[in-house]
């Protein structure tokens, strides 16, 4: 498994709606186990997302989806830069299958 822990910053103002267009264009992605996505309990703009895929292929194949390519294109007004970000090796858990 391939997993990425990332944060992403929201211009001011914009965070609920970044998340909601995060939301609605990554629904259906082939491989992808969880795509979860939280908001920062500290940073007003900041959001946090967490992946799980079965491979790293099947995240980079994830990027060229029509909905992932205009939910891209219609975040990049909204963002106003990259926070950490970790590559991870999932092992397991509840809700990873």
């Amino acid at each position: 498994m391939y997993g990425i822990i990332g944060k992403l910053n929201a211009t001011d103002g914009n965070r609920d709606n970044l998340i909601e267009l995060l939301l609605d264009g990554t629904s259906e992605m082939p491989g992808c186990k969880l795509y979860a996505i939280a908001a920062d309990s500290e940073d007003p703009n900041g959001i946090w997302i967490t992946e799980i895929w079965d491979s790293e292929e099947s995240h980079q194949a994830s990027l060229q989806l029509p909905a992932v390519q205009k939910a891209i294109a219609a975040g990049r007004p909204m963002i106003a830069g990259f926070g950490a970000r970790h590559i991870v090796t999932p092992k397991g858990g509840f809700g990873v299958q």
